[in-house]
């Protein structure tokens, strides 16, 4: 189908919920993608922040069509080799030790919230409420938007579930403050993504893991956009010194392949017995080894080490360009391959700008630019997409 025909068809029957820039992409390789039309785009967004690969890395695609070829889906009424290794992998690399396979990102905080909300009902049936931050986002479903501390999410969608708390996010005083005795978790990002990069001080984590320990209270934390090696640990939270009761993981996971998972400690995972919870796609064979390849591959070719080196190489050349536009640029921030580029104008017509360039990048909260490239980048990519944004921000 020709550029305009597949655009049509889709404007004419997708619900219309999307945004979408006026190209078709038609496949990828390494960190470029390919539109219908043949033109070539380095792609600093990588599906926000799922192809940790970036595009048809061959030892990736070898592994979906060797399961493919084999087992695409069975019921999780029985077992699977390629569910066994990536449990036993999951909870590895976590610290934790039980973990529940899904289908988003969605699904995993879904689940993590049913789990904190059953094991706080087990020790005194009023803990059922869930302290989340202002500005996080934590899925589209009904709970998980109500869980996002958002409103121009909810709006429309009332009345909504009941049960949630929220709190400005890096401001331990008021969440001393907002939990009680009806709190049952706390749910929050290491590093707020979608809502413009935000980080957190230094020893925020290690007083809200304190707090949690002193007052009962399950901590959540929301690894969706940060895990995945992405900020240059496996996990954000490895590098606060702290370890959750549950996390949640997703995009990155599958490098592609939709799958999510929430892991837990033995104690709080205790609570869930048959029935409690499930999923007729979740960790199915396909989705598995696509996620047992990734962190295969993460760890063969060390991109947890190259988004950490990779990463810095990119903040400062981020912050030249902070230097050169003081009008336009007041902060760069974020951690790893997880950065952020606070403007002092919208940021939409400069992602449009770097597209006409051939650059594929993001704009969230309206002003901060987010670059969540894939893992696997190299400096040269780094150097092509500072060209074509100092290029465009003379423009700006």
């Amino acid at each position: 189908m020709k550029t305009q025909d597949i655009i049509q068809v889709v404007e004419d029957y997708y619900m219309p919920v999307f945004a979408r820039y006026n190209i078709v992409l038609s496949h990828g390789e390494g960190p470029y993608v390919y539109d219908n039309d043949g033109k070539k785009y380095l792609d600093f967004l990588a599906g926000i922040a799922v192809n940790v690969l970036g595009h048809a890395h061959p030892k990736l695609v070898a592994a979906i069509a060797e399961q493919a070829g084999k087992l695409i889906h069975c019921s999780n009424l029985y077992y699977t080799e390629a569910q066994a290794k990536l449990v036993k992998s999951l909870a590895a690399a976590s610290g934790l030790d039980k973990v529940f396979i899904a289908n988003s990102g969605a699904e995993a905080n879904e689940g993590a919230m049913k789990l904190a909300r059953k094991y706080g009902k087990h020790l005194n049936s009023k803990k059922v409420d869930i302290i989340t931050a202002q500005n996080c986002f934590h899925g589209r479903t009904l709970a998980t938007l109500t869980a996002t501390a958002q409103p121009k999410y909810q709006e429309g969608y009332e009345p909504l579930p009941g049960g949630f708390k929220y709190v400005p996010f890096n401001d331990i005083e008021a969440l001393k403050a907002a939990v009680s005795e009806t709190t049952c978790a706390i749910l929050l990002e290491p590093i707020q993504g979608e809502g413009g990069i935000n980080m957190p001080d230094e020893q925020y984590f290690k007083q809200v893991r304190a707090l949690c320990d002193e007052k009962g209270v399950l901590l959540i934390l929301d690894e969706i956009q940060t895990g995945m090696g992405r900020t240059g640990s496996m996990f954000a939270y490895e590098q606060y010194g702290i370890t959750p009761d549950i996390v949640t993981i997703a995009k990155g996971l599958g490098g592609g392949v939709p799958i999510g998972a929430f892991i837990a400690s033995n104690k709080v995972a205790a609570i869930f017995h048959s029935g409690d919870h499930g999923s007729t796609f979740g960790g199915n064979p396909l989705a598995s080894a696509a996620a047992n390849a990734v962190l295969s591959i993460i760890a063969q070719e060390k991109l947890i080490e190259n988004a950490k080196t990779v990463g810095n190489y990119f903040e400062k050349g981020l912050l030249v360009l902070k230097a050169k536009y003081p009008k336009l640029i007041t902060e760069v921030r974020g951690k790893g391959l997880m950065l952020g580029v606070q403007l002092t104008v919208p940021g939409r017509e400069i992602v449009n700008q770097c597209l006409v360039q051939g650059v594929i990048i993001n704009c969230t909260a309206g002003d901060v630019l987010r670059f969540v490239p894939p893992l696997n980048i190299e400096r040269v990519h780094v150097d092509e997409l500072l060209a074509v944004l100092d290029a465009v921000l003379a423009q700006i």
